[in-house]
């Protein structure tokens, strides 16, 4: 039994244990399939009660889990036995509209975010989804909407407070511990807990041209053909998300469309919405549209818009990779496997990157796939209360195996709990992988932090 009455009279936060009300709450992730049970859950209310708690768990050896937003499908927000620093009480957000910049602490989620630099008519690159943590997608790169415009969230970040395995607090950035800012955008949670963020801002919205067109799934073929070209050419401004699936029965969604076979292009343009909609009327005539639900938008319901697809709870499995321009090769796996899965809450989704991504320089961040045209994410959704899960984890395994000619690296925010270190190093290129080694040699020589998609240390 782990001593923790002296250690909770130190903590200004919560301490919750297995026996206390609210542990079965505290202890569920996003994912629906992770079922941990830790010993100790740490629900932080500042960079105080992080430090007090690294410490603790140092001192009595306990496994660290840190759970920011708790959206990551590996689930490693949570373990057994251990402790989960929990910093989902730490959202406040602070906009400084004059310089454009945000201080957001590590607990947030989008949608904290979003909600205050809209007021003022800015907004940094975040996810597609506004429930997703603020902390995981920044240290892992960070693709969204804005990103071939404005770069990933990574590229804007400015400065990060970050509690060290040794628990010190420290800040990064390019003038202070600059090894370690480069190594926080790109290499995940391997360095510190990062109790704070500051983000440059821009001009976004209020209003953008922005939802998705739906096309049969017979028509896929011939659309992804289209879409080859009509990405090609885009203007930074455009973010396009393709996805494969059925059509979810959302509320603007006719009622005899719900759960139909489709292929949709999601789009948001955040330039003006008049040059929005001479930029997107070549795709929304081409071919036979079964549902055209492009219009302007505020960017903040924009952002939140897929939220209900893909609700905290139900159960997940995902592969993905990074992908060059869209061959016919790829197009006919595509067609081939999209559409296969049994659970209709199934799907997968492509990325359209470039843009501002691609200019960034190689070696600025720790992010690595800057010269991947796509991402692709293939996910197997099912409801707790469905028998999808060994048909369906077949279905994404299958899917993502077919796509191995084409494979040019991956996202690690996108790696799920059974993908291993092959896939971690998959992630990055040699000479950045050996230098997030070293750095995390220098920071965490111990790999106290390791519940991550981890790089361990070199010695």
């Amino acid at each position: 039994m782990v001593p923790v009455n002296d250690f909770r009279e130190t903590l200004r936060g919560t301490l919750i244990l297995p026996h206390d009300k609210g542990y079965h709450e505290a202890r569920a992730v996003w994912n629906g399939t992770i079922d941990r049970h830790p010993a100790v859950i740490t629900k932080c209310a500042g960079t105080s009660d992080v430090i007090t708690a690294v410490n603790f768990a140092r001192e009595h050896g306990l496994e660290i889990a840190v759970r920011g937003g708790g959206h990551n499908v590996a689930g490693t927000a949570v373990c057994d036995d251990g402790i989960v620093i929990d910093l989902s009480a730490m959202r406040a957000v602070w906009v400084d509209p004059r310089a454009r910049t945000a201080r957001v602490q590590g607990g947030a989620l989008w949608s904290d975010v979003d909600h205050e630099t809209q007021a003022h008519g800015l907004a940094t690159t975040g996810g597609i989804v506004s429930h997703t943590g603020v902390a995981g997608l920044t240290l892992g790169g960070g693709i969204g909407w804005l990103m071939r415009k404005h770069g990933l969230t990574a590229d804007n970040l400015l400065s990060a407070d970050v509690v060290t395995a040794d628990g010190k607090f420290i800040r990064a950035s390019d003038d202070e511990h600059s090894d370690l800012f480069w190594a926080l955008r790109g290499g995940g949670g391997n360095f510190g807990i990062v109790t704070s963020f500051e983000f440059a801002l821009h001009p976004v919205g209020p209003t953008v041209l922005a939802g998705p067109v739906f096309w049969a799934a017979d028509d896929t073929a011939d659309v992804l053909r289209f879409y080859r070209d009509f990405a090609r050419d885009a203007p930074d401004e455009l973010g396009t998300v393709i996805r494969f699936g059925t059509i979810p029965p959302l509320p603007a969604v006719p009622e005899e469309l719900h759960w139909r076979p489709a292929m949709a292009i999601n789009t948001c343009y955040t330039g003006p919405v008049d040059e929005g909609e001479h930029v997107l009327r070549p795709l929304r005539e081409h071919g036979t549209p079964l549902l055209d639900l492009v219009s302007p938008t505020p960017y903040l319901a924009h952002q939140g818009g897929l939220d209900s697809t893909v609700p905290h709870g139900w159960h997940y499995y995902w592969k993905s990779t990074n992908l060059p321009e869209l061959s016919d090769d790829l197009i006919d796996v595509f067609v081939d496997h999209a559409y296969s899965a049994e659970s209709p809450r199934s799907y997968s989704v492509i990325f359209h990157l470039g843009g501002a991504v691609r200019r960034v320089p190689d070696d600025a961040t720790s992010y690595a796939g800057r010269h991947a045209s796509h991402n692709i994410n293939i996910n197997g959704v099912w409801r707790p209360d469905e028998d999808f899960a060994e048909s369906d984890t077949e279905w994404t395994r299958e899917f993502f195996d077919a796509l191995e000619p084409h494979r040019e690296g991956v996202y690690v925010n996108f790696l799920d709990a059974d993908d291993g270190t092959q896939r971690v190093r998959e992630s990055y290129s040699e000479d950045t992988y050996w230098r997030l080694a070293e750095i995390k040699t220098e920071y965490d020589p111990e790999n106290v932090f390791h519940l991550n998609q981890n790089i361990e240390p070199t010695v």
